[in-house]
C-alpha cells in the first residue's frame, strides 16, 4: 500500500482574547491543505494537525479543550499513546490563550515549533528554522492587527524567510468568532482556501480582499446620507443597471451585509455601484 504523503507545511495557530477570535493559517506544498490542517471553535480553541497528519487530532483535540483541558494537557493526551505520533506535528491554542506544540522526532527535516502567549507556530520539511521563527516574530510584533490580517502577515513573513523547501501549492485561513459569521448566524468569521496555485499566499490575500469588500461593514459614522444629489445619482445608476432599489442590486452583488435601510449608504457600496457597468 502506498504511503500517505506528509502534509509538509508551516502553520500558525493563534487567538485574540479581546476580540474572542481563534484561528489557523497554513501554507503547504500539498493539495488543498485547508481540508486537513486547520480546526477551530470559538471560545474553545484552535488546532493545526500536520506532517504525517492525523486529522482526528482536530475534532478530538477540540473535544478535550471543550472538556476544560488546557493546550499542554490536550497535546499530551492526543500524542500519549497514538501510533505514528513520532511522525506528526500539532499546534494548539486554548480558550485562555495557552499554547502547546508537538514535533515528532521522526518528522522530516527541518521540523520544529515555537510557542508563546496566544500562538503556536510549527513547520516541517522547511528550508530551516527561520521559517518558524518568522511566524512567531511576526505574530508577537503585530498585536494591533485584527487576527485575520495578523495571521496572513505571519504566512507572508514565513514564506519570505524560506518556507516549505519543496515549494508552494496551497494555503488557507480559518478564523472563528461566536456569531461573527454571515448575518450573525454562523461562528465562521473567515474560511478561505487556495487549493492549487503557484503563489497561494498572494492569492489568499487577494481573496481576503474580496471577502473584506463583501462582508465587512464600514463604521456607521462613515456612511453617507442618501439625499439630494447623491440620492439622485444612486437612483440613476441603479436604474441604468436595471434595478429599482439598492437592496435588490446589493443582493445580486453579494453586498447585502453592507446595506441597512435606504437612508444612508456604506462608502464601499457606493464605490462598487459607481464602478458597475450596465
Amino acid at each position: 500500500m502506498a504511503e500517505t504523503p506528509p502534509v509538509a507545511t508551516f502553520s500558525i495557530v493563534g487567538c485574540d482574547l479581546e476580540a474572542k477570535q481563534w484561528g489557523v493559517a497554513v501554507q503547504s506544498k500539498f493539495l488543498a491543505v485547508g481540508s486537513v490542517v486547520p480546526w477551530a471553535e470559538p471560545e474553545v480553541g484552535a488546532i493545526a494537525t500536520q506532517a504525517y497528519a492525523n486529522p482526528s487530532y482536530g475534532p478530538n483535540g477540540l473535544s478535550l479543550l471543550r472538556e476544560g483541558l488546557g493546550a499542554s494537557e490536550g497535546r499530551e493526551r492526543l500524542t500519549a499513546e497514538e501510533e505514528g505520533r513520532d511522525q506528526r506535528q500539532v499546534g494548539i491554542v486554548d480558550a485562555k490563550g495557552g499554547s502547546a506544540s508537538w514535533t515528532g522526532p521522526n518528522c522530516n527535516e527541518w521540523a520544529g515549533h515555537l510557542t508563546g502567549p496566544c500562538y503556536a507556530a510549527q513547520g516541517n520539511i522547511l528550508v530551516g528554522e527561520e521559517t518558524v521563527a518568522a511566524l512567531a516574530k511576526t505574530f508577537e510584533a503585530s498585536p494591533q492587527l485584527p487576527l485575520v490580517r495578523r495571521l496572513l502577515e505571519c504566512l507572508a513573513a514565513a514564506q519570505a524567510a524560506g518556507g516549505d523547501r519543496r515549494g508552494q501549492q496551497s494555503a488557507s485561513i480559518l478564523v472563528v468568532e461566536r456569531n461573527g459569521g454571515y448575518a450573525g448566524l454562523s461562528d465562521i468569521l473567515v474560511d478561505l482556501r487556495v487549493d492549487d496555485h503557484e503563489r497561494p499566499i498572494q492569492e489568499l490575500r487577494r481573496i481576503y480582499g474580496i471577502h473584506r469588500r463583501l462582508f465587512e461593514v464600514s463604521p456607521r459614522e462613515d456612511w453617507l446620507p442618501l439625499e439630494g444629489e447623491l440620492r439622485a445619482e444612486v437612483d440613476e445608476r441603479l436604474a441604468g443597471l436595471g434595478y429599482d432599489s439598492l437592496v435588490a442590486w446589493a443582493g445580486v452583488e453579494n453586498l447585502e451585509e453592507r446595506v441597512d435601510g435606504d437612508d444612508a449608504i456604506d462608502p464601499v457600496v457606493l464605490e462598487t455601484l459607481r464602478s458597475a457597468k450596465a
